[in-house]
């Protein structure tokens, strides 16, 4: 995959953005916990940002996904990882199953506003006994005339304090488990929606995460996104595009990790000579480096075959898997060439170690991508190896 002027242009204009409205606002974000979601996606939307690879009827760009990769990848100049999860969410973890599969009515009530930057969204999965097992969620939409009646809970929802709608997973008939859940697009000022509390996280704190109860929540049956009964597969096809997206916007955060650990270093006395020309550190900084750029090349492979219109399930759960692994050796091993200045909680590279630590839990864990790839080689126990 190469990236054209486009993408380029695409990237240079996303940056500037970052460096005028989101990196100087940064660290206050962080300290509230939370950041003016509504205030800055209105912006955003403003600038074309949040639908690149939407429909031009409903607002978006209608640019192919690679757009999507080089705006994931330049999301992560942002010097946190709380802010660019939450635009990830509104633009690939809670709207693609809307853009692809929703109706006409229903993709100009919600989607042409999240493209715009005028609703907020976020996506209903995960729940308090049911996370990276997607098929054992037990919240219930039962028919009741022309409407669902909605009872659960959701949990772990990014956005969830501040978004207007939520693309909600839930189970719609008692059939088998996996032909039995569909995705609702549920308002969140909806009668019986309650916010239990803001959850409190080691990192990624300035994205709102919360955990939500439905109690007897009445929505119409024309908010349901596609077949009824379809809802499994929607969710496990727009999982292939927020694994990507998270890989892509993790290479970036690692590489500007690694070239401010290289500028500490430098500046950095040990035995009165820089820290950089000890061979250890420089041979460390360039073997992190190595993996970071292989892993993009993978994300890069993904995307490619991905626009060819390939199921991309195993390079994308590999891709998820190893921006998860890197998450965590990259800073930590960067982190130990800040010395005691890496300890500190105001140093970009602990907030990175904080932050990036969640990457092999969110979005289906290291073991669940592990499963994922096992099976499309035919290694999982009682399954048989997929179609190349």
């Amino acid at each position: 995959m190469q990236f054209t002027h486009e993408h380029n242009e695409l990237k240079r204009n996303l940056k500037r953005f970052i460096d005028n409205e989101i990196n100087p606002f940064v660290d206050e974000w962080e300290e509230a916990e939370i950041f003016p979601a509504k205030e800055l996606f209105r912006k955003m939307g403003q600038q074309g940002f949040l639908g690149v690879s939407k429909p031009a009827e409903y607002g978006g760009l209608a640019l192919d996904y690679s757009y999507s990769v080089a705006m994931a990848e330049t999301l992560g100049h942002i010097k946190c990882g709380g802010v660019p999860m939450a635009i990830g969410v509104q633009t690939d973890m809670a709207t693609p199953a809307l853009a692809r599969f929703g109706s006409d009515a229903l993709r100009a009530e919600f989607l042409a506003p999240a493209i715009q930057g005028e609703m907020v969204a976020c996506v209903g999965v995960s729940e308090p006994g049911a996370g990276s097992d997607v098929a054992s969620i037990r919240t219930t939409a039962r028919k009741d005339g022309d409407d669902y009646v909605i009872n659960g809970s959701k949990m772990w929802i990014t956005n969830s304090l501040q978004a207007d709608w939520i693309c909600l997973l839930a189970n719609t008939s008692d059939g088998g488990r996996y032909s039995n859940k569909s995705l609702i697009v549920v308002p969140l000022k909806t009668r019986g929606i309650s916010v239990a509390k803001k959850i409190k996280k080691i990192g990624m704190n300035s994205s709102d995460t919360g955990l939500l109860y439905f109690d007897e929540v009445r929505v119409p049956q024309r908010y349901r996104i596609g077949e009824e009964g379809q809802g499994f597969i929607y969710q496990m096809l727009q999982f292939q595009e927020e694994r990507m997206w998270g890989a892509a916007n993790a290479t970036q955060a690692m590489f500007n990790c690694i070239d401010m650990t290289i500028e500490y270093a430098r500046e950095r006395k040990v035995f009165d000579m820089p820290l950089i020309d000890n061979q250890w550190v420089h041979f460390k900084l360039a073997e992190l480096k190595t993996e970071v750029e292989s892993l993009r090349a993978l994300v890069y492979r993904a995307c490619e075959l991905y626009i060819g219109g390939q199921d991309v399930t195993e390079l994308a759960s590999m891709a998820k898997l190893k921006a998860g692994r890197l998450a965590r050796t990259v800073p930590d091993a960067c982190l130990q060439f800040w010395g005691g200045m890496g300890y500190t909680w105001e140093n970009p590279v602990s907030r990175f170690y904080r932050d990036g630590r969640l990457t092999s839990i969110g979005g289906g864990a290291d073991e669940i991508m592990l499963g994922i790839i096992s099976k499309y080689m035919g290694i999982l126990p009682g399954k048989k190896k997929s179609a190349q």
